[in-house]
């Protein structure tokens, strides 16, 4: 049990903070700090991150760590203690816990949340904060977004989805519990939107939002990259097992899955840049057809190959697997299910993730008025 007197504001009210929230979960709060620490970075001589409730962790040192702390440590250097940048870790029993002893806990969670600011910002000029999920996130155990917001004295932005009707009735709905708490939102951000309808959504978007009273700082075009995952996250999704792996990092990107139930030749016209072939490791002809395109092309346009139904290629055909270029990843259960759990991934950006970084940084830059959010302060 702490005793004495805890903490219940941050001692910093001289560093600038914006509190990035969303709509909802993998709307783009984390793609928008990655992007917009790079570009603060350029206004700002000293930029620091904190993710104060996290869901979605690792453990280091013995303690556990958000996932996006972790990330931006380890593409910016943040110069931060990690367990600063990621002082609450909610685990499967924390709200139950939270339930049989609430008075005594929200006081500490309080406490660990102003230290770890005032941790975080420590000579800084500029504190990213991040949200987890929509501004009522966090209510079960008195610690929502919203509230969060206000205890760290943040201004937020809000980044929804694309379109125009739902992300402004889902932004209008999570700026009446900031306003609840008396926290200013101070801009919106529209991500994923289809870049052919920029102009379009940008208009009617501007319009709504400004009769919310609030502006639009930009719109993030959708991204091919952002949206596909590796072999390697994969791998993961589908609890397989590598046959051949090419590479250690399992890095290619997969951006179209084709489910080998036709003829070989059929196969052949469905083959487009990181193409995933899916296909039961007993179809002889598909598979052969795609080691045998690779090997004549040698264009990496097909990423990787799954095997299903844990059928084993004949060992002749496990030869030319293992002579090829291609990753091939075996799995137990069937082409459909195997799909169906690729299709319903969450694609989160990875420290690895070479690829995407610059893309995310050059999107943010070419995108969001900087000037308008830095004038706010």
């Amino acid at each position: 049990m702490t005793t004495g007197k805890l903490k219940t504001r941050p001692n910093n009210n001289a560093t600038h903070r914006v509190f990035v929230a969303g709509t909802r979960m993998n709307d783009g709060k984390t793609t928008t700090c990655l992007g917009l620490f790079a570009a603060l970075q350029q206004k700002y001589k000293k930029v620091g991150f904190i993710k104060p409730i996290g869901q979605r962790f690792v453990k280091i040192e013995g303690q556990l760590i958000d996932e996006d702390s972790v990330l931006l440590e380890k593409i910016y250097k943040v110069e931060t203690p990690i367990a600063s940048m990621s002082p609450i870790a909610i685990d499967g029993s924390f709200t139950k816990r939270y339930l049989d002893n609430p008075a005594e806990i929200s006081a500490e969670l309080t406490h660990k949340v102003c230290n770890a600011f005032d941790c975080a910002s420590w000579e800084k000029n500029f504190t990213l904060i991040e949200g987890s999920g929509h501004a009522g996130v966090g209510s079960v155990f008195n610690m929502s977004n919203a509230r969060v917001a206000k205890l760290l004295g943040a201004k937020v932005i809000i980044v929804s989805g694309g379109g125009i009707g739902k992300p402004i009735d889902e932004i209008a709905m999570n700026k009446a519990l900031f306003d609840q708490e008396g926290v200013e939102v101070i801009g919106a951000i529209i991500n994923k939107v289809n870049i052919e309808k920029m102009e379009y959504i940008r208009k009617y978007t501007g319009l709504a939002l400004a009769n919310l009273g609030i502006p639009l700082l930009g719109l993030l075009p959708s991204e091919k990259v952002l949206a596909s995952p590796n072999l390697k996250q994969i791998h993961e999704q589908i609890r397989g097992e590598w046959l051949h792996k090419v590479d250690q990092t399992g890095s290619r990107r997969v951006s179209n899955i084709v489910i080998g139930a036709m003829t070989a030749t059929g196969f052949l016209d469905t083959i487009t840049p990181d193409t995933l072939l899916i296909t039961p490791g007993d179809r002889e002809d598909i598979i052969t057809a795609a080691l045998s395109y690779e090997s004549v092309t040698e264009a990496n346009t097909i990423s990787g190959i799954v095997l299903t139904r844990g059928i084993a290629p004949h060992p002749k055909l496990k030869d030319m697997i293992e002579q090829s270029n291609i990753p091939v990843i075996m799995a137990e259960a069937d082409s459909y299910a195997v799909a169906s759990r690729i299709h319903g991934m969450t694609v989160k950006t990875q420290p690895e993730d070479s690829d995407k970084i610059p893309v995310i940084k050059k999107m943010i830059q070419q995108n969001i008025d900087l000037k308008q959010l830095v004038s706010s302060f």
